[in-house]
């Protein structure tokens, strides 16, 4: 690996928290007692570690098939390729195509076999997931696992990555397991239907549940600046002001505060990540991980936050 190459020549200029690939495959081979992990360590005022890699990616489903509109954009835009796959596994038929209900990636049966494999030997199990169906089979695979391994999973970390639409009844789970729902903002799948479109990128929902939320960018499908993914998160609308739902945005009752935004770049990815202690906020014997904007995004207007620029970036204290 290169960057393992580089991270032995001295501290990367940022801090890498890389997830390796497990072949979906019924035959492929299981390498978690293989493969070493790369973890954390921090001494002193020394540059703590900057690439870690005690994760492992799981695709349970694939995307959906049909427009997509993007909270970056104007409504609607189309996106080319993987994200017109028709892929995510859903409960009910796709409602504008009722042949199908999506796919599964990965069988049930090889889930239950590897992902506890992979916890018992260490590894965190991030899982993508974009449908309700998808999404409630992965809870199923974790809990059980929790009976299999006979431990509380939640300290384990598992992860759910997008829990783009996730049935109502399973909101409650997420939190039940402790299981993280990673989620990117800027973007939002139609249609689905009137019911089921309640259920997508459902914030509060999540939150209600007693989750804990990351919210990521989904680079490079979506623009990698995080100041976007908070803009959308507490606006739910498209940087010109708009949204299927008009301008104070699409499901409004979903908006995160910006506390809560806030924690899920923050504090919450640096839990998700099992680097709380070290990471994540500004708190004595922490590392000085931080930026410096150009405007207080926690007061200014959410027009506003689209003009914050980034006036310094400091790492380690430098």
């Amino acid at each position: 690996m290169e960057l393992g190459s580089e991270a032995k020549r001295g501290p990367l200029p940022l801090r890498i928290y890389g997830m390796r690939y497990f072949d979906i495959e019924e035959t492929a081979p299981y390498w978690g007692n293989t493969t070493k992990r790369l973890l954390p360590k921090f001494e002193g005022d020394k540059p703590g570690t900057r690439l870690i890699s005690r994760s492992v990616k799981i695709f349970a489903d694939g995307t959906f098939l049909f427009e997509v509109f993007c909270l970056l954009e104007s409504w609607p835009m189309r996106f080319p390729g993987a994200l017109r796959s028709g892929g995510a596994a859903l409960h009910e038929p796709y409602t504008d195509n009722p042949s199908t209900t999506g796919l599964m990636r990965i069988s049930p049966e090889l889930l239950n076999r590897v992902v506890p494999s992979f916890l018992r030997d260490g590894w965190q199990v991030n899982i993508h997931a974009i449908g309700d169906r998808a999404n409630g089979i992965i809870l199923d695979t974790f809990a059980r696992a929790q009976r299999e391994l006979g431990v509380d999973i939640r300290s384990l970390r598992p992860r759910i990555e997008h829990v783009q639409i996730i049935a109502k009844e399973d909101n409650h789970r997420l939190g039940e397991l402790g299981v993280i729902a990673s989620i990117q903002p800027t973007h939002a799948y139609v249609p689905i239907g009137p019911e089921r479109v309640k259920n997508l990128y459902a914030f509060r929902n999540i939150l209600a549940g007693n989750a804990r939320i990351t919210l990521g960018s989904d680079f490079p499908v979506e623009e990698v600046n995080p100041l976007a993914g908070f803009f959308a998160a507490i606006t739910r609308v498209a940087k010109d002001g708009s949204s299927p739902h008009g301008p104070d945005g699409w499901f409004p009752d979903q908006k995160l505060t910006r506390l809560e935004a806030l924690r899920g770049m923050t504090i919450d990815p640096a839990y998700a990540s099992f680097m709380e202690k070290n990471l994540g906020s500004l708190e004595a014997g922490k590392r000085a991980d931080f930026v410096i904007l150009s405007k207080d995004i926690m007061v200014v207007p959410p027009q506003d936050i689209l003009k914050t620029t980034v006036r310094a970036t400091v790492i380690d204290g430098q």
